[in-house]
């Protein structure tokens, strides 16, 4: 019962590997776990005494703190719900995500962030700061009421269930507004221990976390795995990634692997071939995810840092891990490819529901005990994503004769140019596989003779002076001509969404709208 929840197995590690490290700020001090527990039982007493109540939704909006990651524990500790948003949202989106979820309280770090604070007295939502002064001090919170000293132990009483919904997310909304998922304990522990099985993580793995703790890839992954082996987890000292001192925490606190998206793996590979450091850690391996790794960055990152590189699949419905390839003593790790389903069952479906035959693409669906039971009071979205008893991801994809999970793309974002299908995915592959080609993403926009047609944006290399006649020539010479890109935009950035992914839509919106003759397409309609 006790792994059928999160809790339970925090409480399971936490007794088995009191003394061991569970939690660092880097160069600033350090947790165990018996400490970490001590630490989130005396919050979530507070928040029962403070009178949040089983199933109530509460809403942190942090840097990657310590903070955060006690209040996070506390709220499910406690039975509510814990609503992880962006810090840098404007008023008007915390009001949507607030409202959305609702929140019956905005907890925040002790300096507070104004545009949230504006959006919950507008909601009426009680606003709580949470400060850990020092490892070995209590953490206080600004209390929405006075406690009485009954109220001290209340947390004791408190049971959690595999049934609680623990945590709520928004999916990016590449094609609407944003969806909420639910998510529960079940949800939760299952994806924890596909994770810690798939990349066999133990008491005697550590991690660095790069990737914002609002987001179902870092939170996850990178921490709530960690806690759930019994490894150790170290926040950067800047409450976010810092290009300048990853190397120095992985070597500081012996980090064994880290998980990022292909956009941070390009700058910490750019800052390697411009900043070598003097030495880098040996890691068991590096993991990538969120989206698609590109084959030439995947052996530009094993070259320099000597790990493998293992790509993933994932997404907020399935509480993240849904395929990853398998550390090489377990198989091969194909470039290209996401891996193998780990931990629930897949499948690759036709519009009418039938399994297709390795090598032919359709819909990934998955069913298993990670899946959100379905969007928060959205029963539109639920007949569509709930089908033939699967959940439908949305991604094309074929499964090859060795079981691995290859992605064509979203199925809204494939190029439809006169009838031929074509995946950006593989027009990105190649762009990238140019030396002076830093980053790149190709789109579709609208067009009078072909209904679409492939635009790309490259930011270059450092130093290098590519320009549009020879990513053409490059595309030309790599690609059938009906995929080679009909305009090439050179720039030194690319909208990103908050987690660091590139969403095509948005992509294309921008650069349309940089050419005043183009009608700019309304999407999210």
């Amino acid at each position: 019962m006790e792994t059928m929840t999160f809790t339970g197995l925090l409480k399971q590690v936490a007794g088995k590997f009191p003394a061991r490290r569970a939690l660092s700020v880097s160069g600033k001090f350090d947790l165990s776990y018996a400490r970490l527990d001590e630490l989130v039982e005396k919050a979530a007493a507070r928040l029962v005494a403070a009178g949040v109540k089983p199933g109530e939704a509460v809403a942190l909006t942090f840097p990657n703190t310590v903070e955060f990651v006690i209040m996070f524990l506390a709220v499910i500790r406690a039975r509510a719900t814990a609503v992880p948003l962006n810090a840098a949202y404007t008023s008007d989106e915390f009001q949507f995500y607030l409202s959305d979820s609702e929140s019956k309280l905005l907890l925040t770090s002790k300096n507070g962030n104004e545009p949230a604070q504006a959006a919950a007295s507008k909601l009426g939502i009680s606003h709580v700061t949470a400060t850990l002064p020092q490892a070995d001090s209590e953490v206080t919170l600004s209390s929405t009421r006075p406690e009485s000293e009954s109220d001290a132990g209340s947390a004791e009483k408190v049971v959690n269930e595999p049934s609680d919904i623990s945590l709520f997310l928004h999916t990016s909304g590449t094609t609407s507004r944003p969806k909420g998922v639910p998510l529960s304990q079940l949800n939760l522990s299952s994806s924890v221990r596909n994770i810690i099985s798939v990349y066999r993580l133990t008491e005697s793995d550590s991690t660095v976390i790069v990737l914002p703790l609002f987001h179902v890839h870092g939170l996850l992954a990178g921490l709530l795995s960690s806690l759930g082996a019994g490894a150790a987890v170290t926040l950067p000292a800047a409450g976010r990634f810092s290009a300048s001192t990853f190397w120095s925490d992985l070597n500081k606190y012996n980090a064994t692997w880290y998980t990022a998206v292909p956009t941070i793996h390009q700058i910490i590979l750019d800052r390697h071939l411009t900043k070598p450091e003097p030495v880098y850690p040996k890691l068991r391996f590096i993991r990538s995810c969120s989206a698609s790794l590109a084959p030439a960055i995947m052996a530009r990152l094993e070259e320099a840092f000597g790990a493998p590189v293992l790509e993933a699949y994932a997404m907020t419905e399935a509480t993240h891990l849904m395929a990853s390839n398998p550390l090489p003593e377990n198989g091969p790790h194909v470039p290209g490819s996401v891996g193998k389903p780990v931990g629930q069952a897949m499948a690759i479906l036709n519009e009418n529901g039938v399994q297709q035959e390795a090598g032919v693409s359709g819909e990934v669906c998955i069913r298993g005990p990670n899946v959100t039971k379905g969007y928060k009071n959205n029963p539109e979205a639920n007949k569509s994503a709930f089908q033939f008893g699967w959940f439908h991801t949305g991604d094309l994809g074929y499964v090859n004769s060795d079981g691995y999970l290859h992605l064509v793309g979203r199925i809204k974002e494939l190029i439809n140019r006169g009838g031929e299908k074509i995946s950006p995915i593989e027009v990105d592959s190649v762009l990238l596989s140019h030396q002076d080609i830093a980053q790149a993403v190709a789109f579709g926009v609208p067009d009078d003779k072909y209904g679409e047609e492939i635009n790309c944006a490259v930011i270059p290399r450092e130093g290098s002076n590519i320009d549009e006649a020879e990513v053409l020539r490059f595309c030309k010479k790599n690609l059938a001509a009906f995929k080679v890109p009909k305009k090439v935009f050179i720039t030194d950035s690319l909208p990103k969404t908050a987690s660091g992914k590139i969403q095509r839509r948005i992509i294309a919106e921008h650069f349309l709208a940089q050419i005043s003759t183009a009608k700019v397409p309304k999407f999210g309609a």
